[in-house]
């Protein structure tokens, strides 16, 4: 149980920095969104590459 409380505390923090780093930052808010939500600029194309 010990283990289990340490690992959702390692992640809140975790998850809290990163928010952090999106709020603070255009240039790695965007990079999230590309990354994860797959968004493009108007004049761009996307490849989805699956390995």
């Amino acid at each position: 149980m010990e283990k289990e409380v340490k690992y959702y505390q390692n992640e809140i923090q975790s998850n809290k920095d990163k928010m952090n780093e999106l709020q603070s930052n255009d240039d790695n808010l965007e990079k999230f969104a590309r990354e994860h939500y797959l968004m493009k600029r108007k004049d761009e194309d996307i490849y989805i590459i699956k390995e």
